[in-house]
């Protein structure tokens, strides 16, 4: 999956087969695979979001060496 891009790729192919196609095919139930669709993207928005926040909180020590030294 390519990050935010594919997840809300995912998300609006799935509404749009859910609930804006009229196809029918036999052994399949576009409505279930649109949700299928929506609910991976979301999920994968979720955790994309909780791994670029851990990514974004971690910060280098503050070293200072302006202290006087006496």
């Amino acid at each position: 999956m390519a990050g935010i891009g594919g997840c809300i790729t995912l998300i609006v192919v799935g509404a749009i087969l859910t609930f804006a196609s009229d196809w029918h095919m036999d052994g399949i139930d576009l409505d279930v695979a649109g949700l299928i669709m929506m609910v991976a993207g979301l999920l994968g928005l979720a955790v994309y979001s909780s791994v670029l926040r851990r990514r974004r909180t971690a910060a280098l020590p503050v070293v200072d060496e302006t202290r006087d030294r006496t």
